[in-house]
């Protein structure tokens, strides 16, 4: 009995001390979880090498008056700050060239993909047919060729290209596949910087994580928005500045990341003065202390300089959620005056902006994320969610159902936002979009004219443009058809 009771207390003194063990275990992970400090660069980058700008991509016209664009998606091996990195480019190692398109020119552009994997390229924020919109349902298989040809109809903006393919857009974008589109369309008004790479400069923001000298795409802990690094690049460069010969110069901010969310605002205090968003111009300069922009969104901004002096523009803590990157902070890109500056006064008036009414509204439309779902569905590309009618408008009211920080986009239009919660929407929010933040919990009304194409064999996608959720199948699609009663008939290749 004796050997029996030791044996026993010695089983429930083990079994104890385990629980303590684990219980500790416990308490340690999650006090290390609690009290890690956040990603903090403020302070800390060296500011060391000038900034890269994308150059601006040579193109033909040929003898139909189509301007010609080449774009060959190719691996490549680029120095971001870690010796030899493998990246992937347009026409290089890392990035594209940036496109330019004037107003009613037509455009084709020859896409060659020399990847070992299936690709597309999306034209994030045009108007355009449903064909060559550049969605997943028509992939370029590896060492296949494609061109997509279109008429540029809509204002003067800053868009952007990028892959869409199934299942593959996080990885190929955070490789380095993405690019600007610049549109112009004469009507900008006299005193906005316009000279491309000099005082009217495109900012690609991008946070890269590296394991030894390559890039990374391991997650944040406990975090489920995919790859948050701890590193930042733009345009390509690691700790850039950019030498200003004018008092005030223009950034064509773009979040080209995967899944953070960026509040840029200037290291000093001194406001930014926002002139346009997605689609094109606000109507009016709007000056703010800060700029926040999710995934895929951009926002043109202009900043004020003095001679002589060094400022640096930052991301403040975007507060989304400590799991999201909410409370990192980082140094972004230094701005370096000459000793003298070319004088510039803006404009006080921008663009006029027709504002779409709801009551015209031919629909009403309501979508749900939450989890990996819009609705309660993923994506199926044999599923058309949404039939549109064309030259009609609709309201869309678009909610996040829950914790997570999402990105909404919709291929096609620009849309406004009518509402926020209910509310006003803020200045910000005021022009053109395509991309919108959506903050978890709150609820948004859109609205949008769907005008000039129509296709029931094709579909326009709308998905979250946090690249890991639309992976995951966070994507519904739309067809537009010429009246209504047709029926959509789907078709991929």
């Amino acid at each position: 009995m004796t050997v029996k009771g030791t044996t026993v207390r010695k089983w429930l003194l083990g079994g104890l001390g385990l629980l303590l063990v684990l219980c500790g275990c416990g308490v340690a992970v999650v006090t290390w979880v609690l009290t890690r400090p956040a990603v903090d660069t403020v302070g800390k980058v060296a500011f060391d090498r000038p900034l890269k700008v994308p150059p601006l991509a040579a193109s033909t016209v040929d003898a139909g008056g189509t301007r010609v664009f080449d774009l060959t998606a190719q691996p490549g091996d680029s120095d971001l700050g870690h010796g030899t990195t493998r990246t992937w480019g347009y026409n290089g190692a890392y990035l594209g060239p940036t496109l330019r398109a004037k107003r009613g020119e037509r455009v084709a552009v020859n896409i060659h993909n020399r990847l070992n994997e299936r690709t597309t390229v999306h034209w994030h924020g045009m108007h355009l047919p449903a064909k060559v919109d550049g969605g997943p349902h028509h992939p370029i298989q590896p060492g296949g060729d494609h061109q997509a040809a279109w008429t540029v109809d809509q204002p003067a903006a800053t868009l952007w290209y990028h892959p869409h393919p199934s299942d593959l857009t996080e990885r190929q974008v955070y490789r380095g596949l993405a690019g600007l589109f610049i549109l112009d369309d004469g009507k900008e008004p006299g005193g906005l910087p316009h000279d491309y790479g000099v005082d009217d400069v495109p900012v690609v923001v991008q946070d890269k994580r590296f394991d030894g000298g390559q890039l990374s795409m391991s997650d944040k802990f406990l975090s489920d928005v995919g790859i948050l690094g701890d590193e930042i690049l733009v345009n390509g460069t690691p700790g850039p500045f950019l030498d200003v010969r004018s008092t005030l110069v223009r950034l064509r901010l773009l979040n080209a990341s995967t899944a953070r969310v960026y509040d840029f605002a200037m290291s000093d205090g001194r406001p930014l003065t926002m002139i346009g968003s997605d689609g094109g111009l606000l109507a009016a300069p709007y000056r703010t202390g800060h700029v926040r922009l999710s995934v895929g969104e951009r926002a043109e901004v202009l900043v004020e300089m003095r001679p002589g002096e060094r400022v640096e523009l930052r991301s403040l803590a975007p507060g989304v959620g400590r799991f999201h990157g909410g409370r990192d902070t980082f140094d972004v890109l230094q701005l370096r005056a000459a000793a003298e500056l070319r004088p510039v006064t803006p404009p006080g008036t921008l663009a006029g902006i027709e504002r779409l009414d709801p009551a015209q509204a031919a629909k009403t439309r309501t979508f749900t994320f939450q989890g990996r779902q819009i609705n309660d569905d993923r994506m199926d590309m044999d599923r058309v969610d949404a039939v549109v009618v064309k030259n009609t408008v609709e309201v869309w009211n678009v909610a996040n159902g829950h914790d997570t920080p999402h990105s909404f986009h919709i291929h096609d239009v620009q849309f406004q936002v009518v509402s926020v919660d209910g509310g006003a929407p803020p200045p910000e929010l005021g022009g053109w979009k395509d991309t919108l933040f959506l903050e978890p919990r709150r609820r948004y009304s859109l609205i949008a004219r769907f005008a000039d194409h129509a296709d029931p064999t094709t579909a326009y996608m709308f998905h979250c443009h946090v690249l890991r959720h639309e992976d995951e199948g966070m994507m519904g699609q739309f067809v537009v058809v010429e009246r209504e009663g047709d029926r959509p008939r789907l078709g991929h290749d």
